[in-house]
């Protein structure tokens, strides 16, 4: 055995998301980092030893524009390019391959964090090294640093250095949650094994082992849905544990869930009652349970129901989430109730820097599903994208920490600003803050572009001549109302029969800038549709709003009329439509619960599609300001540029100037660095495993070439930067030498597909910056 120790500068135990974004977060920010995982690959329950897939703020698409940016996004649509199919083990290696690009970060697989070295009195302690054995190769090693974070979701190394936690549900007067019991207990989400099969293409027979459950002397037959084409996180619902130990109970709750896998698979293939499952063998069975809960640590703000419902917007802000409250019963897959239930916000939630450190340690921060938050919170802070959002943000915060010499309650409450414009430099996943940094030059320049925008509208083609959609429903069209919503020319299939059709049209707004449904009501007109079509009509609204806003045109239903929709999208809008019975909400089996708003209207078949409609007047929500000091992603409009059409779908412009985004200063400038945020539609649902994949592997509206130039003194431009290949939203350009100019341009050259250039942020810094 050898006994070895290193120094960091920041040392972050678990590598799951959450452990990997914090880790890659504070590299890239100049700290050296270790990253300790007593597992063999990455990626905790997202891995290939688990399985289980990655979801976010989407929620399976029930909240628009909202999958998550920063490192998780880079994740997220690297895989897409790599594993299109969604093969376990090449996201392992897409994790893997993030960690090992950082040069200043140390990675120890293999390695279980067991002893910590903690100081101080219960109430103010410090941690100051931990030690782990590294499997395998009989290493005993101390990491020492300024910042430790605990990654780890059962909270370990919190634990052993005397951090504050909470296990199981509070009771409800504790904050007033309406979910909580009225006494707290020790209850707990149980955890899963998932199975994979595969049709071999000739029958196979399958003998079941002797510790098989018999599903006959249980209730899952009566209270769950089995079936043969299900795969992974289909099978969600085979949760036990909850009202045990889930950690100290570990191998008892392993073993029960093997029993009901191979119990659920000797009744699929054994029973006669699924013929279908002939030809299919068993691929892949999980052998570490996916744990759900367990240590909850407290921090200067515990997240509660109502912050989420709420939608409340910290100041300090950090990362967003928007999951419903996700509960499942205490029994798990033996409950008589069904397997989860849900509540989701209008839109997404915010999540406080304060939740992310300890109220107790002063250099502990945490990140994952063992955040600060009551039970009732952590039901929709617990999933894996969401988990590694404030990953980025706690490795930005103890990275942070470590260069000013702050504790992590310092950094909140005496530089929140210099978080919140970290995160924003970063891409990072992050709602409803807009850029202020002093550092970016750009703030200070005047933005202009050889086109933009302006004329928003759909409407069909001979190549795509668009189809008649019943108004068999209400549908509906969000746009943004920049600098207003006079009117909104639809075109409308009247009834079949002679009489006109009346169509009642409202407008409405969505109550916060993060959400995307209908909320607030502001007027209701009629417009008249002659027989037949179709017909161009006008719904006349005069709405003028004082601060620029996004809108929801709702088309109330009329038996025997119908909208046209044409199948490519629109920038900045959306086309929805209200649910009618039959329709499922979400794609998988669990009960609403009611008045949830946001899952009233839904994108089913629709996404990239747009009704047809002209707005007037001419939009200012594409104005190449958009791109300076914004949002850098949805939020209340679509906050970035937009031009006029590239020549074609994806080519390069013509001419010597082309398609370009300029900034101008009034004095000459010294750039060494140029960031550009692009857009790689943030409303398209993708992930890691083997649902959902969307057909693009790229994004169409990500810039594949362009060019970044500075003005010289003789009023030519020099190419600092030309990209050929690009396929990233978030692109940092580091300049060989300083550039002395008075004005920069990000000249479009070509996109994946899309007919237009499309820019989210340009950014230019200078030294010290």
């Amino acid at each position: 055995m050898r006994e070895e120790e290193t120094r960091h500068d920041i040392v972050v135990v678990g590598g799951g998301l959450a452990g990997v974004c914090a880790a890659v977060a504070a590299a890239r920010l100049g700290r050296r980092v270790a990253l300790i995982h007593n597992r063999p690959v990455l990626g905790g329950n997202s891995s290939s030893e688990v399985r289980v897939w990655v979801c976010g703020a989407t929620a399976h698409g029930v909240h628009r524009w909202a999958r998550e940016s920063g490192i998780m996004g880079e994740l997220y649509t690297e895989n897409q390019y790599r594993n299109p199919e969604g093969n376990p083990y090449y996201w392992d290696q897409v994790v893997l391959d993030a960690v090992l690009a950082e040069p200043l970060l140390d990675l120890y697989l293999n390695t279980d964090v067991r002893e910590v070295e903690a100081e101080g009195p219960a109430d103010a302690r410090s941690v100051r090294g931990c030690t782990g054995w590294m499997m395998g190769s009989e290493r005993r090693i101390t990491f020492r640093a300024e910042q430790f974070l605990d990654c780890t979701g059962d909270g370990l190394l919190g634990h052993l250095a005397g951090a504050r936690y909470r296990i199981g549900r509070e009771a409800r007067a504790e904050h007033g949650e309406p979910w909580a019991p009225e006494e707290a207990d020790d209850a707990l989400l149980g955890s899963t094994i998932l199975f994979h099969t595969k049709d071999t293409g000739r029958p196979v027979k399958f003998v079941a082992p002797s510790y098989a459950r018999d599903l006959a002397s249980t209730p899952i037959l009566r209270n769950r849905v089995l079936r043969t084409g299900d795969n992974g996180c289909d099978y969600w619902w085979i949760e036990w544990g909850g009202e045990l130990d889930t950690v100290h109970d570990n191998e008892r709750v392993r073993d029960e869930l093997q029993a009901v896998v191979l119990g659920i698979w000797d009744h699929i293939k054994n029973s006669g009652e699924f013929p279908d499952a002939a030809n299919l063998t068993m691929e892949w069975v999980g052998s570490l349970p996916g744990k759900r809960e367990y240590r909850r640590f407290v921090g200067d703000h515990v997240l509660t129901q109502q912050d989420i419902l709420e939608q409340r917007p910290f100041e300090d802000r950090v990362a967003f989430g928007g999951w419903s409250v996700d509960l499942h019963p205490v029994q798990g897959m033996y409950a008589d109730e069904p397997g989860a239930r849900q509540r989701y916000a209008d839109g997404v939630f915010h999540i406080p820097l304060r939740c992310l450190y300890s109220v107790n340690v002063s250099n502990l921060l945490f990140a994952g599903r063992n955040i600060s938050a009551t039970h009732i919170a952590f039901g929709a802070t617990r999933v894996m994208a969401t988990c590694a959002t404030l990953g980025e943000a706690a490795g930005t915060a103890a990275a942070l920490c470590v260069g000013m010499g702050l504790t992590p309650r310092e950094l909140a409450l005496k530089e929140p600003e210099s978080v919140r414009r970290t995160l924003l430099r970063q891409d990072a996943s992050v709602i409803g803050v807009a850029d202020d940094d002093p550092g970016n030059l750009a703030l200070g320049a005047v933005a202009t572009a050889s086109s933009h925008l302006s004329r928003l509208a759909a409407w069909p083609t001979a190549a795509e001549p668009g189809e008649r959609y019943p108004l068999d429903r209400d549908l509906a069209l969000l746009l943004p109302a920049d600098p207003a919503v006079e009117a909104v020319d639809l075109l409308v299939h009247g009834d079949t029969d002679t009489a006109p059709a009346e169509l009642t049209v409202e407008l409405w707004d969505t109550g916060r800038p993060e959400n995307a449904v209908p909320l607030g009501h502001l007027t209701t007109t009629t417009v008249a549709v002659p027989p037949g079509g179709p017909h161009w009509v006008t719904a006349r609204f005069g709405h003028r709003p004082p601060a620029a806003h996004n809108v929801v045109v709702i088309v109330r239903a009329h038996p025997g009329a119908a909208l046209v929709l044409v199948p490519h999208r629109t920038d900045g809008v959306l086309a929805l439509r209200r649910r009618a019975e039959g329709d499922a909400a979400v794609d998988h089996d669990i009960p609403e619960e009611e008045g949830q708003a946001v899952l009233e209207w839904q994108a089913r078949g629709l996404r990239r599609h747009t009704f047809c409609f002209r707005l007037s007047p001419d939009t200012r929500a594409f104005h190449p300001s958009h791109a300076v000091g914004g949002f850098q992603r949805p939020y209340g409009g679509p906050n970035m540029w937009s031009s006029d059409p590239l020549p074609g779908p994806g080519q390069v412009g013509t001419g010597t100037d082309g398609t370009w985004l300029r900034l101008d200063w009034d004095l000459e400038q010294t750039l060494t660095e140029v960031r550009v945020v692009f857009d790689d539609d943030v409303d398209e649902y993708l992930n890691n495993l083997h649902r959902h994949r969307t057909p693009f592997e790229v994004m169409p509206e990500l810039l594949r070439a362009y060019r970044l130039q500075a003005l010289s003194p003789d009023g030519t431009w020099r190419t600092l930067v030309s990209e050929a290949a690009n396929r990233r939203r978030h692109r940092v350009h580091r300049l060989a030498a300083p550039v002395a100019t008075r004005a920069l341009r990000l000249v479009a050259d070509a996109t994946h597909g899309a007919p237009r250039a499309h820019v989210s942020a340009l950014k230019a810094y200078g030294e010290g910056r």
